[in-house]
């Protein structure tokens, strides 16, 4: 998982970056906004040294029990918003 600022780029922008600049595969973008991370007591930090647009999600001060349940608890918030952007599979 890769965190972006959305403030700072778009979803496709984002996913362009990931998969062209950085040479990772994905299949799309999908979201969480920093009232979700803070409701979940995860700090949301830039983090621009890799580049401009990152962020990071604070998992730090959690064991791992925490990090699981707290994951999952994204994962289900990004879920219920959708994609922000896929890639067509066909072609």
């Amino acid at each position: 998982m890769s965190v972006y600022d959305g403030d700072q780029i778009s979803p496709l922008a984002a996913h362009a970056h990931y998969t062209g600049t950085l040479g990772h595969l994905s299949i799309g973008v999908m979201g969480v906004y920093v009232r979700e991370c803070a409701e979940l007591e995860l700090p949301v930090c830039p983090d621009p040294d890799p580049f401009p647009e990152h962020a990071v999600i604070d998992f730090s001060d959690l064991g791992r029990k925490a990090i699981e349940r707290k994951a999952k608890q994204l994962r289900a918030r990004a879920e219920q918003h959708d994609w922000l952007h896929r890639e067509s599979l066909t072609g």
